[in-house]
């Protein structure tokens, strides 16, 4: 008896935990959603107000005013193709980081990620200044593949040691080389992890504002550079800036969503060691 009560008091425990983290997470995605139906006074009246008039304004003024469907083209390309440059390099050095037991690959990859942002603008504007690559997709695409190449690295690292040491030495055995290995046995052993892997570096790549702002010009300006024209000198476009932010969330929460079934899957993987 007494331990039935102690289960049901943690249940409860946990969920209100859960309650409690959830509400923290969605409340300022919340806000902003409902503050993109309000007009810029509203969003900034204090105290706010649940109860108001909706408006699509800000939604017809950004339609009207920016040219959303080629700032959306263009952080697609450059968000897709930064990730796919960091899976197509990082599942490799993840793997055979994980096979040699070898450390440095990993923690060279994160020195470089953990370092600020502006102490890679310099130089790579002047690289790419000096190649002519300024305001191109090539230049966006490798600076954004920078930082999407740790974050594969990091995420795969522990899933393929997860892998039983036995089921690779096996595959040696039959006449697997380290590619073949990698081919046939750790990217179908490790397709929770690198889901996980594609969307962390996705999100990363098309949030990061940075380089974009430096390295893209009117071509090549993905969405979250344009919603900067909100913000003015003297004023800002609440609204307006909350509809354009609305808008720029849902192509990462639509990927989350239509892989959620491989995203439960990746987040368990590996806390297991075979």
């Amino acid at each position: 008896m007494e331990r039935d009560q102690k289960s049901a008091a943690a249940r409860v425990l946990i969920a209100v935990l859960a309650i409690i983290a959830a509400a923290l997470i969605l409340t300022p995605l919340v806000w902003m959603v409902l503050s993109s139906f309000k007009s810029s006074d509203q969003v900034t009246a204090y105290p706010p107000s649940l109860l108001f008039r909706p408006t699509l304004a800000n939604y017809e003024n950004l339609a009207r005013t920016t040219s959303f469907l080629a700032y959306a083209r263009n952080s697609l390309i450059e968000s897709g193709g930064a990730t796919l440059l960091g899976l197509l390099l990082g599942i490799p050095a993840a793997y055979a980081a994980s096979v040699t037991r070898a450390s440095w690959p990993a923690l060279a990859t994160l020195s470089a990620r953990m370092a600020p942002g502006t102490l890679f603008l310099v130089p790579w504007y002047l690289a790419f200044r000096d190649f002519n690559l300024i305001g191109s997709y090539t230049a966006l695409i490798l600076t954004q593949g920078v930082i999407a190449l740790p974050i594969v690295i990091w995420v795969l690292l522990p899933v393929f040691d997860a892998i039983p040491r036995s089921v690779l030495e096996a595959a040696q055995v039959d006449g697997c080389g380290v590619l073949r290995s990698l081919w046939r046995i750790g990217l179908p052993l490790a397709r929770p992890g690198i889901v996980i892997a594609t969307i962390l570096s996705f999100v990363f790549s098309w949030n990061f504002f940075l380089f974009a702002l430096v390295l893209s010009d009117h071509s090549t300006k993905p969405l979250v550079v344009a919603a900067f024209n909100f913000i003015g000198e003297g004023s800002t476009d609440w609204g307006g800036l909350m509809a354009a932010a609305t808008l720029i969330t849902l192509p990462p929460l639509v990927l989350a969503i239509a892989v959620q079934r491989w995203l439960v899957a990746g987040l368990t993987l590996g806390a297991v060691k075979g």
